[in-house]
C-alpha cells in the first residue's frame, strides 16, 4: 500500500528489528515429534494382543495393536497407536476384516484425534442380531466388539480416560446387590454358572450389561450405576 506524505520530513529514526525466537526455542519446536503419516516405522514396536471369543464362530479372533513411542526419554514422550492386525482361523470374514485393519491403521498413522473410531465401530449393529459376552454384556456386532477392544487399548495408553463411578454410588450399588441376592437365594444357579450380576437382571440400555435390577421400586444398574430414579 502506498502512503503519500503531505508534510515536510523534519526527522527520522531507525526502528529496531523484530526480535527473533531464540535459537534454542526453535530447535526445541523442531525436536518435538508429533504423530503424522510421515513418521517412519521403527524396526520394533511395543503393543498388545487381545483375544476375542464370540459365539459367532468356534475360532477366536486375535486383535494386535502396535504403538509408536514419540519423543522417548523426554518430558514430551507419548505413546500413540500405529497399526492394527486381526488374525483368526475363521476365514469367513477375511475380506472385510483385512479392509478394516488397513483403514484403521491409516487413521492411526494420520495423527490427530483417532478416538472417534471407538464410537463409530461400537455403533455398528449386525442385522442378524448381536450376542452376549461372558458376564452378561451385550455386543450388537463383531465390529462393535473390535471397537471396544480398541477403546480398552486407548485407555491403557492414556488416550481415553475411563469413566469413574463416585464412591457413594458404588456403596449404594453394593448394598442393593447384597439385598437382591439375599432375596433370590432359592433361585440362584450353580456357582460355576453364576454371572457377576444377579440372576434375572435385565439389560441396561446405557452400558449394555445384564445388570439392571428392581430395588425399592426403582430400576438400578449394578454395573454403571444408571438409575431410572436419577
Amino acid at each position: 500500500m502506498t502512503v503519500k506524505i503531505a508534510k515536510r520530513i523534519v526527522g527520522y529514526k531507525i526502528l529496531d528489528a523484530v526480535p527473533e525466537k531464540p535459537a534454542v526455542a526453535e530447535e526445541l519446536e523442531r525436536a518435538i515429534e508429533s504423530m503424522n503419516e510421515n513418521v517412519s516405522r521403527p524396526e520394533t514396536l511395543p503393543g498388545a494382543t487381545y483375544k476375542l471369543k464370540t459365539p459367532l464362530s468356534e475360532h477366536a479372533l486375535y486383535v494386535t495393536i502396535n504403538d509408536i513411542v514419540l519423543n522417548p526419554g523426554t518430558a514430551h514422550e507419548q505413546r500413540r497407536p500405529y497399526e492394527i492386525f486381526i488374525n483368526s482361523k475363521n476365514m469367513d470374514h477375511f475380506q472385510w476384516v483385512l479392509a478394516l485393519t488397513r483403514v484403521v491403521s491409516a487413521v492411526f498413522r494420520k495423527g490427530g484425534d483417532c478416538t472417534f473410531l471407538v464410537e463409530e465401530l461400537k455403533a455398528v449393529f449386525d442385522p442378524k442380531g448381536g450376542y452376549f459376552k461372558k458376564g452378561g454384556r451385550f455386543m450388537p456386532s463383531l465390529v462393535a466388539e473390535i471397537g471396544e477392544c480398541i477403546e480398552k487399548h486407548l485407555m491403557d495408553i492414556g488416550m481415553i480416560q475411563a469413566p469413574e463411578i463416585p464412591e457413594h454410588a458404588k456403596r449404594i450399588m453394593d448394598e442393593k446387590r447384597v439385598q437382591f441376592e439375599a432375596r433370590s437365594l432359592n433361585a440362584a444357579p450353580a456357582p460355576e454358572e453364576r454371572n457377576p450380576y444377579p440372576a434375572g437382571a435385565q439389560l441396561c440400555n446405557k452400558c449394555m450389561t445384564k445388570a439392571m435390577i428392581m430395588m425399592d421400586g426403582c430400576m438400578t444398574c449394578l454395573s454403571c450405576g444408571d438409575s431410572k430414579c436419577g
